[in-house]
């Protein structure tokens, strides 16, 4: 229901006072997320070399994330269908023998629409988050295969499209799942994620932020 209020129609140019997206009164500093993934001791970060691209950690399911700016540097977030009140970055598996970098713009793609987009930076490293016991259940049946988790490679673009191009059906080949969209600030971008993603993603943007200021 919420994919067909708003994947359509839904293209604002600033949402800072949606009432979909709360105000924050106080300002994401960077320095205050250190990169050493200690600080999050509830939440277990893993940080891996990249220099074997093909052996991330045993047991979790390769993957990429997508930090997409625009002009304003503002990150493109979407609020997922199967999770109320959860707004993510976009993310995805990465295909047996595909480059992770292809592999962020292709799930770029086919879960935005969006394919006028430039590679500024990526994450040097493996990041790791557990997937919590209930949603691993579900991930199994739908995958078919039993993960603890996703390693992630993490890419910086910018968006270099106009708004009109943005489609959260997607480019038809796979299942939509996000029902709206919005530009938001770093600091709104964490709170938003689900608990077990946001160890990840401050690191993530503490890596990005040189682009962010």
């Amino acid at each position: 229901m919420a994919l067909s209020r708003s994947v359509s129609v839904y293209s604002p140019l600033n949402r800072s006072s949606s009432p979909l997206i709360p105000s924050f009164k106080h300002n994401f500093i960077f320095p205050n997320y250190p990169c050493k993934p200690s600080k999050f001791t509830q939440h277990p970060l893993c940080l891996c070399s990249s220099s074997s691209m093909d052996a991330p950690p045993e047991g979790y399911r390769r993957n990429v994330g997508i930090c997409l700016v625009d002009s304003s540097k503002k990150i493109f977030a979407a609020s997922r269908l199967d999770i109320p009140n959860s707004w993510q970055m976009p993310q995805g598996g990465i295909d047996e023998g595909e480059d992770p970098k292809v592999a962020a713009i292709r799930e770029l793609r086919e879960e935005t629409g969006i394919a006028s987009a430039e590679v500024l930076a990526e994450v040097p490293y493996w990041l790791t988050y557990d997937f919590p016991p209930d949603v691993r259940e579900k991930l199994k049946i739908k995958w078919g295969g039993d993960w603890k988790g996703q390693a992630q490679k993490w890419f910086l673009l910018k968006f270099t499209g106009k708004e009109e191009e943005i489609n959260l059906l997607g480019d038809g080949t796979e299942e939509p799942e996000f029902g709206e969209w919005s530009w938001l600030t770093p600091e709104q971008i964490i709170d938003q994620a689900v608990e077990f993603k946001k160890p990840v993603y401050k690191e993530v943007l503490t890596v990005f932020a040189p682009h962010l200021q």
